[in-house]
């Protein structure tokens, strides 16, 4: 009971601070044809999600014009070297690319997240610092997730909006343990 408390006590707290809000894509597939469905799009989230050999694809639609933000991540373990890199591509309705996060050729860096007291390596972004610095029409873009071989764990950061309600706050309290457990498994770890 004093745990279940402390965590809504704290998450009451993460809501009122700068975090994106996690979500577990718990699904391997997201085709160009059935892309995963970002609402809101300045709402700031984290979607973790594994690449099983395909990329992923994640569609946004907004009516109005909206400040655009995405970022990829992957989570740190340990001392383990980044295992994979990702890359993005922010593409128009069309699917022509409009931007790429290039992934390969980025220096990742080690990132401390003191909201979720996790590491993350911390990739390429549209953006600057988690924040927005561009405003998209109003219309439909897609964001591809891929690397290499299309396969292992990130983050994609999306929106800088910081905005929690309580059904968030006690989904969180559900679904960081699941997260925890997956991303930050240590026995994921090659050379530790």
């Amino acid at each position: 009971m004093k745990k279940s408390l402390l965590a809504v006590v704290l998450l009451a707290f993460l809501a009122q601070a700068h975090a994106h809000k996690p979500v577990l894509n718990e699904s391997s597939t997201y085709p160009a044809d059935a892309p995963y469905e970002i609402e809101e799009p300045e709402i700031s989230k984290a979607i973790y999600s594994t690449l099983t050999g395909d990329p992923h694809y994640y569609r946004i639609e907004s009516a109005t014009d909206f400040n655009f933000y995405a970022g990829i991540l992957a989570a740190k373990i340990g001392e383990c070297a980044l295992e994979s890199k990702f890359s993005f591509e922010v593409l128009n309705s069309d699917f022509d690319a409009i931007y790429l996060a290039d992934g390969e050729n980025f220096t990742w860096a080690p990132w401390y997240e003191e909201y979720g007291k996790q590491w993350y390596w911390n990739g390429p972004e549209v953006g600057e610092n988690f924040l927005s610095n561009e405003v998209f029409k109003a219309g439909v873009y897609y964001i591809k997730v891929f690397n290499s071989l299309n396969v292992g764990q990130y983050v994609i950061a999306v929106g800088d909006i910081e905005q929690f309600s309580f059904t968030d706050i006690v989904g969180l309290i559900f679904s960081m343990g699941d997260i925890e457990d997956e991303f930050w498994n240590p026995d994921k770890c090659n050379n530790g």
